[in-house]
């Protein structure tokens, strides 16, 4: 579309007609208008001007919306990987990754729908921000449980060796306990579930929970911004300003 639609910025190089008395002027053609007038992004246009920026505004569609959502997703699990693997990796819990998991997942979307925001968009984009820093507490609380297991481990081995020696002195033995079944998809359920319920989970410490809550909004909001329509706003037909009647004197 022509970048004349895109930023009405008066040019001071060429001369731009206000309007004379009782007559307005469309600020892209510099015709009157007579009758009804529009906005466009905030300045005044006449109704063929106003027509031809329609026309000209690129057309979304679902498809768009289905390949911006994809390359969200797609943002959103590397976003989910990088604030994982910070963590693990340092073992600093920093909350402004936030920020650049948001920004990531909004440009993402853009790309993916060829420029096309909207609050469709940008619902989607707020939500993905949340679900990759929310569910990247499950992989590192994975990898922190990990040591635990290996002590686990280890006392289990300490514990068979302990029964062997039993067998062997003919003292007895004391019966292992069975292990309770695991259903393997309730508990990848309960997972996710902690893992979205993660950021109010971390108000057990209120002060450093808040500060994480509050850094993570500001994460979502670039992400909201980030995918908003930035098609030319267009309003109207507005009634013109009616021409003043003859022979009134002032005063």
């Amino acid at each position: 579309m022509s970048d004349r639609f895109n930023n009405p910025t008066p040019q001071f190089g060429t001369a731009e007609y206000l309007g004379s008395p009782g007559r307005d002027h469309c600020h892209f053609c510099q015709q009157p208008i007579a009758g009804t007038y529009y906005r466009l992004n905030g300045a005044m246009a006449c109704r063929g001007c106003a027509e031809k920026a329609q026309s000209e505004l690129p057309k979304d569609s679902h498809a768009n919306y289905v390949r911006g959502l994809l390359y969200g997703v797609g943002a959103a699990i590397a976003g989910l990987i990088l604030y994982a693997t910070f963590e693990i990796e340092t073992g600093i819990i920093i909350g402004y990754l936030s920020l650049a998991v948001g920004w990531m997942i909004g440009k993402a979307m853009m790309k993916g729908s060829s420029g096309h925001g909207g609050r469709r968009y940008q619902i989607a984009a707020a939500l993905l921000t949340y679900a990759a820093v929310s569910m990247a507490a499950i992989p590192i609380w994975i990898h922190f449980s990990g040591a635990q297991k290996q002590h686990a481990l280890q006392q289990q081995q300490l514990a068979d060796e302990q029964r062997e020696l039993e067998k062997e002195t003919g003292r007895p033995q004391t019966p292992a306990l069975a292990k309770p079944a695991v259903n393997m998809g309730k508990a990848l359920l309960q997972l996710a579930f902690l893992g979205l319920a993660s950021p109010f989970l971390e108000l057990a410490d209120p002060f450093h929970g808040a500060i994480g809550l509050f850094i993570l909004f500001i994460g979502i909001r670039i992400a909201w911004q980030t995918t908003r329509e930035t098609s030319p706003a267009l309003d109207g037909p507005f009634a013109s300003s009616p021409k003043p009647s003859a022979g009134i004197s002032a005063g």
